[in-house]
């Protein structure tokens, strides 16, 4: 973990260097991933706010294994702007806590330099893991907060199992406060996040306004919750980020998502493209409806399914006629 007071100082100033980038760059604004050198059109100018999209390092990421990358730092930034994307939401498979400060700066650097931005970090590999350790960093959050303020990114992704997590969720987002930072929770099996009810109870009991929920319908669906105008308006004031991967529900498949109320589930990977799974126009018109203009985060391990980079472009393309 980031503990010692001099790598702190070196990641508050990496943080400036990312924040002079980020204020810089048009990646806030209803053109942000427009590929340097194109063309913009006047409709697209005098358009309203648009969904941002943001690329997670999770695409690179096989499905049971959240450790190992199939492609490096230097080709996901290449990639995500090459496709237009606005953000790379970061990884620990990529950087985390565990990388030395050197290589932290190098990377916030020159993601800066392609004009993105990092939307969100997941600082560790026991979060995305969702196991035992998974709350760990609640109780000690300083060396996530760094990491975030070295890349300039506004928010942090945590893991809570247990009841006894919501305090120290609490104390960790008046720390991120201090800081200008946001913290959240995904929608995920296995958590205290399981179901639209138990996350609405956990967020009312935190109780702070700079904690929310990533809202990633695909667990929600596959743990049987009324994951679309239901579960989205039931967390409308919470959502910080949205997560979009797929599933479909297929009873001889051999991979399964492990859940609290319904045990192992039986699945397919598919792409959000894809019919059978997530009902993706219900979502996006709820978004839409509700006024959401964050970022939309494509977080999903293609390894087996197709290319890296195939992947990449179609949920791109998928997601540009949804986000509008």
């Amino acid at each position: 973990m980031l503990k010692d007071p001099t790598r702190r100082e070196f990641f508050a100033a990496s943080a400036g260097l990312a924040a002079v980038g980020a204020g810089c760059s048009s990646s806030d604004g209803p053109d942000a991933g427009t590929p340097a050198g194109s063309e913009t059109p006047a409709a697209t100018e005098t358009a309203g706010p648009r969904m941002k999209l943001s690329l997670s390092a999770r695409v690179a990421e096989s499905f049971s294994n959240k450790k190992v990358a199939s492609i490096n730092m230097d080709e996901l930034i290449a990639l995500g702007k090459k496709v237009g994307y606005d953000a790379l939401c970061m990884r620990a498979s990529q950087v985390g806590t565990h990388s030395e400060p050197e290589m932290v700066a190098e990377y916030s650097k020159k993601i800066q330099d392609a004009g993105l931005v990092v939307s969100m970090v997941t600082g560790d590999f026991f979060i995305p893991q969702n196991d035992e350790h998974g709350p760990d960093g609640l109780r000690n959050i300083t060396p996530y907060l760094d990491l975030a303020e070295s890349f300039g990114a506004p928010l942090i992704r945590v893991c809570m199992k247990k009841d006894e997590d919501i305090e120290w969720a609490a104390k960790a987002s008046d720390e991120a406060k201090e800081r200008g930072i946001r913290v959240a929770h995904q929608s995920h099996n296995s958590s205290l996040f399981e179901t639209v009810e138990g996350s609405l109870r956990v967020l009312k009991a935190v109780g702070r306004e700079n904690f929310g929920i990533i809202y990633e319908p695909a667990n929600w669906f596959v743990a049987g919750e009324q994951y679309g105008k239901h579960g989205i308006e039931a967390v409308q004031d919470y959502i910080f980020n949205v997560y979009v991967q797929n599933h479909r529900l297929n009873p001889d498949s051999k991979d399964t998502l492990g859940t609290w109320g319904k045990g192992k589930v039986p699945i397919d990977h598919i792409g959000i493209w894809e019919e059978g799974g997530v009902d993706f126009d219900e979502v996006f018109s709820t978004l839409h409806a509700i006024g959401y203009h964050g970022y939309v985060t494509v977080h999903q391990a293609f390894a087996g399914l197709m290319s890296v980079e195939d992947a990449v472009v179609k949920s791109y393309d998928y997601l540009k006629t949804q986000t509008v």
